[in-house]
């Protein structure tokens, strides 16, 4: 086994193409090919299978990338230790359900480290994805919720891809709305209040049960249900249609625009907003300056994290 070989495996993990990941990597198909063969055959799994659509990582396949990610997140440590060249560029990543505090932590951590070359990611994803990504080190950091109807679900899932979850802060539930809702007139909404509303939420994936949803109360049934994918979209939508969504309540005009406001929702549930980390790798100091960042941005209103879901 070589650290190209690991090299090789991760890129066509995050190509889901052979011939994409060779034309990544500067080596032909064939090439790029016999050496993934030949470390199946070495370690007698198989790391992918080929479908219709392209190449899928199997059940093995998802636990060794855990590891290969781990061992070339750690080379890269020691060469930016040890080695002699210091040109490569530091890397970091955060993957995040669409909360408008994840990214303005990221942004001020890039402006506080000041770095004049770099490579960090800022990934707003599906739930379930967060979780893959840290769990296999595609991203340091994770950043989601837990309730008590989604906590034994949440934390079995944590714990199944070798995480820790750490709170932040305890949230009453909002919703998002235009300002030129007719619910913005009201200084709380109830569930009643919201009937008549469309509903939106963000996609799921191929992990679309409730317990991974984003939104509280999602279990709430909805005449008018829209799904999407991608913040703006939400926000567009919320705006044009006259919708909600039920959220943290922590929202950001710079970020989200004047017109998106938090009204708070009458219902005794509450979110518990933290951070998942792989359980046996030690946080980089981009890690724990980030998670130092989100810190300060959380709101002064917000309810201490209390470990007792």
């Amino acid at each position: 086994m070589t650290l190209n070989q690991l090299r090789y495996v991760v890129e066509t993990a995050e190509a889901h193409s052979i011939t994409e990941a060779a034309a990544r990597l500067f080596i032909t198909q064939p090439s790029l090919t016999s050496a993934i063969h030949a470390l199946e055959e070495e370690l007698g799994i198989r790391i992918f299978t080929r479908t219709n659509k392209g190449i899928r990582v199997t059940a093995d396949g998802e636990e060794f990338l855990a590891y290969a990610r781990q061992m070339l997140w750690q080379e890269r440590l020691m060469h930016q230790r040890y080695g002699k060249r210091q040109d490569g560029k530091p890397r970091f990543s955060v993957s995040a359900q669409h909360y408008s505090f994840a990214i303005e932590a990221f942004v001020d951590l890039l402006r506080e480290v000041g770095e004049t070359r770099y490579e960090f990611h800022m990934r707003e994803t599906e739930t379930y994805r967060i979780l893959e990504d840290v769990g296999t080190l595609r991203s340091e950091v994770g950043v989601l919720y837990r309730s008590p109807y989604n906590a034994t679900v949440i934390m079995r899932a944590i714990a199944a891809h070798g995480l820790r979850f750490t709170p932040l802060f305890r949230a009453r539930p909002h919703v998002f709305i235009s300002k030129r809702n007719p619910l913005a007139a009201k200084e709380e909404v109830t569930l009643a209040d919201l009937r008549d509303f469309p509903r939106l939420s963000y996609e799921q994936g191929d992990h679309n049960a409730f317990y991974f949803a984003e939104e509280l109360q999602s279990t709430l049934p909805a005449d008018k249900e829209l799904i999407v994918t991608d913040r703006a979209t939400l926000f567009n939508l919320l705006i044009g249609l006259g919708g909600y969504t039920i959220s943290s309540g922590v929202i950001n005009a710079e970020l989200n625009g004047a017109d998106i406001i938090a009204r708070p929702l009458r219902v005794t549930d509450y979110m518990e907003v933290g951070v998942v980390q792989h359980g046996r790798v030690r946080a980089s100091n981009y890690a724990r300056r980030y998670i130092a960042c989100l810190k300060r941005r959380l709101p002064s209103e917000a309810e201490d994290a209390a470990d007792s879901i």
